[in-house]
């Protein structure tokens, strides 16, 4: 059974930077699975954020266009974690960040994961 477990969310105010770290255990070949975050804010549906590939795929990147040029996802193999560092945050970001494996190398929507995390919640105040 593959565990995920997020970490690093938190009250920032608005133009901060938070990193999200997600670490994965009980699977093997991480580094064969895409990897991303999901983020849901009350009211509403859980949405993509970030994605990034697998080695097979040399680890594509993937954003959603709210979040591009401000986030970065990317992924420790040796480590089995994930990262999504946020930058240049704004209120709109407020949401509880869900980390999520995919069920093959790809990853864009809910349908293509298999695991998710806990998730973290992130508070952007202005």
């Amino acid at each position: 059974q593959v565990q995920l477990v997020e970490s690093g969310g938190g009250l920032v105010q608005a133009g901060d930077s938070l990193r999200l770290s997600c670490a994965a255990s009980g699977g093997t070949f991480f580094s064969t699975y895409a990897m991303g975050w999901f983020r849901q804010a009350p009211g509403k549906e859980r949405e993509f954020v970030a994605a990034i590939s697998g080695r097979w795929s040399g680890g594509s990147t993937y954003y959603a266009d709210s979040v591009k040029g401000r986030f970065t996802i990317s992924r420790d193999n040796a480590k089995n974690t994930v990262y999504l560092q946020m930058n240049t945050l704004n209120t709109e970001d407020t949401a509880v960040y869900y980390c999520a494996r995919g069920r093959t190398d790809m990853l864009r929507t809910k349908s293509d994961v298999d695991y998710w995390g806990q998730g973290t919640q992130v508070t952007v105040s202005s």
